[in-house]
């Protein structure tokens, strides 16, 4: 068995409309690449990734047998590609060729964007009812945590469970005072990346004071000594080879430390993610690939979780097909750009601040203490709107004020901006 064409596909993906304006004010439309890989013997193996491998990269595939790519290294969207097409060659599904099943039903978590608290119980909602049991969110300094965790209190069905991802940081807050009140609501499950990657200590001592697990996704060594130091009580593994995850199981298991795989993608991703974590031991935490965030997809199934966990799919292969018609549309949809806009905060007593948001510098959300502007606090009394360039003297104005001064702060007495 040969690969002998890789068709590559650039799509664009629509976002489900309630998630649409909060999404493209964070990141703009999302374009992602679809491999095809063709064997021959006529098999067709599916992959994908956020960008395009560079040319070299995909003429490596060519010509080579896909079990040539056991432990993958090269590519996480072609590795996939190549596994789903052993799995079809070997009669087995993607996970056999990892070892012994461990799981029948993989936990898998929901996602959004941080924004206003109403919009945050709306996710909850509209996530519990697909069968989801978990939401994530990067946490912005833009909204206040309490407000979105007690707007998401009042709708959250019993047992749904909020991941708080910190992004290393980034406010003068006290970490461990707020991850304890954080801790008192019924539906805190764990905090993720609470302090900077590097600081092990400080994360030993937060799990030492606060009652619910403590993540590291970006781990300072990488997911190695820092694990049999117990800086945390899990782990993610973002975007990681295939080989890379491998090796990284066998540590996981060895120092009986959960963890979970993130790779964000569409039904592609999903499926060889949910392989991947049925066959490692210690592959217990939920998983996110971010798949319920789009509207559409290039394969016939899709993965639909059954009270937060996925079965795991049992064909040979990846157990997903290509819906040729759904990628031909797809790759020809052209999403309008979001241009720069402006976040508009009142604070206490009337205060308001206003900065210039870009999806191209979509960090800027979660982190705007890297423009070094003013300190930020998750807790402070703030709310927020999206003000998009609507052509009024106003917002040109304003357009042109945060050019100048970075961050503009007025008091309550002066006229709105």
């Amino acid at each position: 068995m040969k690969v002998t064409e890789i068709e590559v596909h650039e799509i664009g993906l629509e976002y489900r409309d309630w998630l649409t304006v909060p999404m493209n004010h964070y990141y703009g439309p999302m374009r992602r690449v679809v491999y095809v890989v063709h064997t021959d013997d006529g098999r067709v193996g599916l992959g994908e990734s956020g960008s395009r491998e560079p040319a070299a990269v995909v003429d490596s595939y060519l010509g080579s047998n896909p079990f040539d790519w056991v432990g993958d290294e090269t590519s996480l969207g072609l590795g996939t590609a190549m596994y789903d097409l052993m799995g079809q060659a070997a009669g087995v599904p993607v996970h056999r060729l990892f070892g012994q099943r461990q799981r029948a039903w993989v936990p898998v978590g929901s996602w959004t964007v941080s924004s206003h608290p109403e919009r945050m119980a709306e996710a909850v909602q509209r996530y519990a009812a697909m069968g989801y049991t978990w939401l994530k969110y990067h946490l912005s300094p833009f909204e206040n945590v309490f407000d979105q965790t007690r707007a998401m209190e009042a709708v959250a069905p019993p047992g749904f469970r909020i991941q708080y991802d910190f992004t290393m940081g980034g406010t003068d807050d006290a970490m461990p005072a707020l991850l304890e009140r954080l801790a008192q609501s019924p539906i805190a499950g764990c905090f993720e990346d609470p302090l900077p990657s590097r600081d092990i200590e400080g994360h030993r001592e937060l799990r030492r004071r606060v009652r619910l697990p403590v993540v590291l996704h970006h781990s300072p060594l990488g997911a190695t000594f820092e694990v049999l130091d117990r800086a945390a009580d899990a782990y993610i593994l973002g975007h990681a080879r295939i080989g890379d995850v491998v090796r990284r199981a066998g540590l996981f298991a060895a120092a009986e430390v959960p963890f979970a795989l993130q790779n964000v993608g569409g039904a592609i991703t999903r499926a060889m993610t949910t392989h991947m974590m049925a066959a490692f031991p210690t592959a217990i935490l939920h998983f996110h690939s971010d798949t319920e965030i789009w509207e559409s997809d290039v394969t016939c199934e899709r993965l639909e979780p059954v009270n937060g966990w996925l079965r795991v799919p049992e064909q040979p292969g990846l157990g997903v097909t290509l819906d040729r018609r759904a990628l031909q549309r797809l790759a020809a949809t052209s999403l309008p750009a979001q241009t720069p806009w402006i976040i508009r905060s009142e604070l206490a007593g009337g205060v308001r601040m206003y900065n210039l948001a870009d999806p191209a510098d979509s960090i800027f959300m979660v982190r705007p203490d890297r423009r070094r502007l003013a300190p930020f606090s998750y807790q402070a009394p703030i709310r927020s709107d999206y003000w998009d360039d609507d052509g009024s003297a106003a917002w040109a104005a304003m357009r042109a004020r945060l050019a100048a001064e970075g961050m503009v702060v007025e008091p309550a007495s002066a006229p709105p901006g």
